[in-house]
Parts: C-alpha cells; structure tokens; sequence
C-alpha cells in the first residue's frame, strides 16, 4: 500500500480526508435475521476485530449495543421500528432519499468527543443483487466497511474481500491497513492527509 493508495480509501469525493477508529470495544447487535444468521454475522465481525487488534465485549456501558445491522426488505420499513428514529433524527426524510436513489445499503457513524467512532448502525436492503451474496461474504464485507471510516469511494469499485480457496477473506491490503489503523502509537481520529504517509509504513511491518 503506497501513500497515495492510503489516502484514496480515506478521502472522500469532496477532497476531504477523515479517517477514525473505534475508540471504544464493540457490541454488535443484528436485526431482521433468522437465528441461523446471527452467529454468521457476529463472526464476521469477530475476525474483523480480530484483524484489528482491538476488543469486542458483552454490553456498552453508555449505549448497551454500539454496532446495529439492519436487514430489511423496503427502506419504509425502517421509520416503524420502534425508538429508531430518537438514536437518528430525521430517519424518515433519510430512508425517503436513499429508497429514490435505489440504494441498498447505507452506513451511519456516530463519534465521540476525541473523534473516535463510539456507535455505528449498518442498513441493508436485501434486493436481489445482496440476496444473491453468501451469507458469509456479505457479513463480512459489512464487518470489514464498519471497522474504520473509509471515504465514501473506498469500495466503489472493488471489495474489500478475496477469495481463498473456498472461503472469503478480507483483501491483504485492506486487512494491512486496518491493522496499522489500531496501532496504539496511530490517532484515533485525523483529518490531515499527512496521516496516511504513517499509515502507509505501518502496513509493512
């Protein structure tokens, strides 16, 4: 991973570069899945986690659960779940947009005061192209999309997985930078794009 490879997967289409961590251990939490697919989601994030360095726990102490995944059929079934819309304002003009735009998946990050990423919630409209996927691919490229703040272009045209053998794995590079992204000795949070030249050395070692 060159310099400039880093700063393209954290600079988003306005040319701004943003770049977190979370600052906090995870709690996933899945809804709109059968019991069969919840260790499969839940796994995916483990091996994310595990790639990373950092710590998955039992509870948040502020927020109970901090990784929410979504998995519905229609965007207006979203405002009707039941306290949704208090953890995210205005969600019913936001699904109102994204269901014009086509959109089957969309990514919301909350931060806390050092900038780190303390909640994300993960929405997943299953039309027939993500029905298609194997569980386990879309788990984990879900798991993988939520480990950092990657720019909103960073998986445009390519995923963040590969393929070993018969199983799915996160790419080596992008597995590389998540890595070097928890180094203890890394920000949580940058906003200048000189961080990606240290991010960059740290995918090598």
């Amino acid at each position: 991973m060159t310099p400039s490879n880093v700063e393209a997967l954290f600079t988003g289409a306005d040319g701004t570069y943003r770049f977190a961590r979370w600052g906090r251990p995870i709690v996933p939490v899945v809804f709109g899945v059968g019991d069969e697919t919840l260790p499969v989601v839940k796994g995916a994030v483990e091996a994310v986690v595990a790639t990373a360095g950092h710590r998955m726990a039992e509870t948040d102490p502020e927020l109970g659960a901090n990784l929410m995944f979504f998995f519905f059929r229609d965007w207006a079934e979203l405002p009707q779940v039941p306290n949704l819309e208090r953890m995210i304002p205005d969600l019913g003009p936001l699904c109102a947009r994204l269901d014009a735009a086509g959109a089957n998946q969309y990514r919301l990050f909350r931060f806390d005061a050092a900038g780190a990423i303390r909640a994300a919630f993960v929405f997943l409209r299953m039309d027939a192209h993500l029905s298609a996927l194997p569980a386990d691919a879309l788990a984990l490229a879900q798991a993988a999309q939520v480990a950092l703040l990657w720019s909103d272009r960073a998986f445009a045209t390519s995923s963040p997985l590969a393929r070993a053998g018969d199983k799915v794995v996160l790419r080596p590079e992008i597995a590389a930078v998540i890595r070097a992204a928890y180094d203890p000795v890394m920000p949580a949070h940058a906003s200048d794009p000189s961080h990606a030249l240290r991010l960059a050395a740290r995918t090598g070692l």
